[in-house]
């Protein structure tokens, strides 16, 4: 069975760099972008290989400040 494919979006400038997000990822794949500052005046999260998501959706339900949406691709 394949497994699911996933794409994961975030509303940077609402995320205030709490990383919870990144340790909910079964896959390790959400990260601090430590090369971008955000309107709020933080390292946002983002995805280092979109390639490797499985659409778990963990990283948008844990998520206070609903800045990630997650889409799964057929």
């Amino acid at each position: 069975m394949a497994r699911a494919k996933g794409s994961v979006v975030f509303d940077v400038n609402r995320c205030k760099g709490c990383e919870l997000c990144t340790s909910v990822c079964p896959v390790d794949i959400v990260v601090m972008d430590t090369t971008t500052i955000n309107a709020k005046g933080y390292h946002p999260a983002t995805v280092n290989d979109m390639e490797k998501c499985i659409a778990c959706g963990n990283c948008a339900t844990i998520c206070p400040d609903l800045v990630i949406r997650v889409e799964r691709i057929a």
